[in-house]
């Protein structure tokens, strides 16, 4: 027995031995490079394939496997704040690797993060007139070449990565999608300034597998918010620029984790500037964060956060080119000054506090469960100045409403020097008037407060009212979000995400009397409607039938008043499959949504049902399927593609044709499907990384309603009418390719490349109604009914027209450096063409050819009509930007400073625009386009000229 023991003892001794032998071992420390300390929960992990580690607090490592992948590897180490690298190692069976020390040095790059959120300004956040939109904030976290070049340099011009709006894309909290219901679309505002404690971000390109909710087309950002997560320490900026703001100071401290479990994190901030780089742009911000976390047991944590950031800053707007011509591209016709002091008249202010709980569950090794019960509410506000102001007379027994106001506004279209012009051959009268036009639009060229204040005590004199009043449209929302992620490891290859989450959305809209200038009431009616009768007027008139010509004061809601109410339900899951050659994963996701209106008040136009009380409810059910594949040749060459068919419920803006006045429901309503596939080679080397993109996307069943109104509609009044367009069933195709290249010349300087080349055209001709108030009771006109206004057959002809959004072709070629010393910096050469203008589609109807009457014009031709229906295309530009900075460590403190520098060349161009459709048919088209400077021209939007942000920090 004694010698079967020491047999099997032996033999066991050497079958460790032997396993051992086989047994790859990779080790190592991990230091900081500025202090040689120790950096503990470093990611340490062997690219392309299943094996990793994790620093521990002494900075050390081990990866240890007898399946360890052989020969040539890249090790990539990786943490928060610090820059990733890629080490070239051999790995064989029965060998060690020691990696003692890696030097680790703070990612500079994340010291510009927070460049690209600063100069998004808010024409690119959300500019009313439909122009463009910009999703720079949503690339800040993106470590790929081509999509940094996108958020600090490209964004600055409305570029779209991938021809794709911000409604494309996704940003979440802690898993929590924010993206509002009402529009689709993020809005940065409501958690703006919180820049330190946003910097644990995961962007994900397009349809990628990601782990907290299925996607969407044109990427994904989840803000990462645990105050556990944060390395011990503090933060102390202050900021100087022209660009959104003037000034900014940021204080923020994290505890880290400490003995007893707990870990916290403050932050506040101030943003703050008389003037942005548009005339009369102010911004007034502060940001307060806080955040808390108990380690309940090993497996149970809890985290609660929340942040407050009001905004309020004053807009501007796009302007023609007679406009720019006169009073320069930072021209902005909203301000004046009032007893020597800056007034806008459109202000938009943000108060949305948001609160979130998150218990995470470890359960054993395999599993994790984040559960988030998140709460929103508040206000958006936008001022603006109303000028229908009246009163109501008696005469005979009849009554009427006398008064209204003219636009106050310098650059309003009478005021021009085109006005005085628009006949043919002019008079040297007409000329005289041009000049004195010129010449008082040049030297008082903004808005006269004192005028509008005078005004209403002449008509309060008299008995009356104010006829000039400023207005604020506001959104009262109150959201509550519940959300549940789960993560489990199914085996060694093969990971499972799901996700359930459920979204209340209640959202009061109505106007609000901000400022009554000077008066003492307004009345509540539309001084612009019509009737047969005074008695019809009357009736027609009333912005609520339950309160006829009612006097409101400061503070009261009148004009409209609806509540949204909104609800979504949905389901995720996805299986990721991990193989030393191959990963694949397949994705689906299932939505449920309802929307419904209801009217506070019956309005005169919609009596009854059609504006009170509560609308059909509108439901949408939608699912969505991705998968997607990345073959591993080896430890550098890879192959990436990606296929998705989502389907998504149309925002709530897009449901309802006029919810200002009616309950009405877009007919012909469906939800938006897309199409995506891309395909990528990456290359990844440590001295260099590649990655060449092509992709392909289509929309369908898209919805847009515009609001406007126009001179060159059927209808009664020579085609004068303000019209609601609704469009529907529109369809898109977006195809192009991206290119991002980095290359180590040195181990201090980087050459850097980035492109995109694209085509974003429309498909088909879409379906296109009109709906008005001006509708009502007109009788004998061609292709009215029931209040609806069909032309011809009933489309928009915009196939192959482009997608107006920024320019599709952008390149970079540039450079960075990084001194031993920690002198850092970088230079760029941006170059944009193929940007095109958003058209009107009023003018590509069937109305285009044909009088107010229906009557086809005599006179039309095919080819002056041809070159009058022409996209504009933009012309190309360049921009040399320039981004630097230093720091130094004293003692325990880093010091430092960074500065940026955009379009250090001054270039002049143009981001965006839009057609006007005032006048869209053809007759008037034709006349405008024999004028030097047409009355009624596009409008656009300019980018900044030279611009600077220059930032100091102490982080301790």
């Amino acid at each position: 027995m004694r010698k079967q023991f020491i047999h099997v003892l032996l033999l066991a001794l050497l079958y460790n031995f032997y396993g051992n032998a086989q047994r790859a071992i990779v080790k190592g420390r991990v230091v900081e490079s500025n202090s040689n300390e120790m950096v503990s929960k470093v990611k340490i992990d062997i690219q392309n394939s299943v094996y990793g580690s994790e620093t521990d607090l002494e900075g050390r490592f081990m990866i240890s496997d007898k399946e360890l992948p052989e020969g040539e590897q890249i090790i990539v180490v990786s943490k928060l704040g610090y820059s990733t690298q890629w080490i070239r190692v051999i790995i064989r069976k029965g060998q060690t690797i020691n990696l003692d020390p890696i030097m680790l040095e703070f990612d500079l790059s994340e010291i510009t993060d927070e460049i690209g959120l600063i100069s998004i300004s808010e024409d690119e956040l959300e500019n009313e007139e439909g122009a463009s939109y910009t999703i720079s904030g949503l690339l800040q976290s993106s470590k790929d070449v081509f999509y940094k070049a996108a958020a600090f340099d490209f964004g600055a011009t409305f570029f779209r990565p991938r021809g794709l709006d911000n409604s494309n894309n996704e940003v979440f909290i802690n898993g929590i999608r924010l993206n509002r219901l009402t529009t689709g679309r993020p809005q940065w505002d409501s958690w703006g300034g919180l820049n330190d404690v946003q910097r644990n971000r995961e962007f994900s390109i397009g349809m990628k597998a990601i782990d907290y909710g299925f996607g969407a087309i044109s990427g994904t950002t989840n803000i990462i918010i645990r105050s556990s997560q944060y390395s011990q320490g503090g933060r102390l900026s202050i900021a100087a620029s022209n660009r959104t703001y003037e000034g900014r100071i940021m204080a923020s401290y994290n505890s880290g984790n400490t003995l007893s479990g707990w870990s916290y994190s403050i932050l506040l901030a101030r943003r703050f500037g008389q003037e942005g780089f548009k005339d009369g742009t102010f911004y007034d911000a502060n940001s307060f964060f806080i955040s808390a976390e108990k380690k309940v047991t090993n497996n149970h944590s809890l985290n609660i956060t929340g942040f407050y950031t009001p905004v309020k800053k004053g807009r501007a707007t796009a302007i023609t080119k007679e406009v720019k011509e006169l009073k320069g591209p930072q021209y902005n016709p909203f301000w004046g000054h009032q007893n020597g002091i800056l007034r806008n008249s459109k202000v938009r202010e943000i108060r949305e506090p948001f609160f979130m709980l998150n218990h995470f569950w470890n359960i054993g090794d395999k599993t994790t469960i984040n559960t988030t019960i998140g709460y929103q509410f508040g206000s958006i506000g936008n001022t603006r100045i109303d000028t229908g102001g009246t009163r109501l007379i008696s005469f005979n027994g009849a009554e009427a409403f006398i008064g209204g106001a003219r636009n106050p506004f310098a650059n309003y279209y009478q005021r021009l020097p085109s006005y005085f012009l628009r006949f043919e051959n002019p008079s040297s009268y007409d000329y005289q008037l041009a000049y004195l036009a010129e010449k008082e639009f040049i030297k008082n060229g903004q808005l006269d407060w004192n005028l509008l204040y005078l005004a209403n005590k002449i008509s309060l004199d008299e008995g009356g009212n104010s006829i000039y009043v400023l207005q604020e449209d506001r959104s009262d929302d109150t959201q509550l979000y519940l959300n549940s992620i789960l993560k489990t490891r199914l085996t060694e290859n093969s990971i499972l995400n799901g996700k359930v989450s459920f979204r209340n959305l209640k959202s009061e809209n109505y106007a609000l009397i901000n400022d009554l200038l000077g008066g003492n009431g307004y009345l509540d009616v539309d001084y612009f409607a019509e009737g047969e009768t005074s008695d019809i007027i009357t009736e027609v008139a009333q912005s609520d039938l339950r309160n006829k010509n009612r006097i409101v004061v400061k503070g009261d809601r009148y004009k409209y008043n609806y509540n949204f109410l909104a609800k979504v339900l949905s389901g995720f899951a996805q299986v990721h499959f991990n193989y030393p050659k191959a990963d694949f994963y397949l994705g689906a996701l299932a939505e449920q949504t309802s929307y419904e209106r209801i009217g506070l008040f019956e309005n005169g136009n919609y009596p009854e049902s059609r504006s009170y009380g509560s609308s059909e409810k509108k439901s949408f059910t939608n699912f969505s399927v991705k998968g997607g594949v990345n073959y591993k040749f080896d430890g550098r060459h890879l192959i990436e593609m990606n296929l998705a068919y989502v389907t998504k419920a149309p925002n709530l803006r897009s449901t309802f044709s006029n919810p200002r006045q009616n309950n009405d429901i877009v007919q012909g309503l469906e939800s938006e499907n897309q199409q995506n596939a891309d395909a990528s080679y990456i290359f990844r080397s440590p001295r260099a990384k590649v990655r060449i993109t092509g992709y392909y996307n289509t929309l369908y069943n898209q919805t847009n309603i515009n609001f406007y109104f126009t001179e060159s509609v059927r209808g009664k009044d020579n085609g004068a009418a303000f019209l609601q367009e609704i469009l529907t069933k529109i369809e898109s195709r977006r195809i192009g390719g991206e290119l991002g290249i980095e290359f180590n010349l040195t181990p201090t300087l980087k050459l850097k490349g980035a492109a995109s080349v694209g085509e974003n055209v429309y498909t088909n001709n879409p379906r296109q109604y009109f709906t008005s108030e001006d509708f009502i009771g007109v009788e004998g006109v061609s292709g009215i009914s029931d209040e609806v206004l069909v032309l011809g057959r009933g489309n928009s002809w915009i196939k192959n027209y482009h997608v107006a959004g920024g320019p599709e072709r952008a390149y970079q070629l540039g450079f960075e450096f990084s001194s031993p010393n920690y002198w850092w910096g970088g230079l760029t050469y941006n170059y944009f063409s193929n940007a095109y203008i958003d058209i009107s589609t009023l003018r590509r109807s069937d109305g285009f050819g044909t009088d107010h009457a229906g009557n086809p014009f005599n006179n039309y031709q095919k080819d002056i009509a041809k070159n009058l229906l022409r996209q504009e295309k933009f012309p190309h530009y360049y921009l040399v930007n320039v981004v630097g900075g230093k720091s130094w460590k004293i003692k325990q403190y880093y010091v430092g400073f960074f500065a940026t520098m955009n379009n250090i060349l001054g270039q002049e161009y143009i981001t965006a625009g839009f057609e006007n459709s005032r006048y869209a048919d053809y007759r008037k088209l034709k006349e405008e386009e024999r004028r030097e400077s047409p009355v009624f021209g596009s409008r656009y939007l300019f980018g900044n000229g030279a611009t600077y942000y220059l930032n100091l920090f102490v982080r301790f």
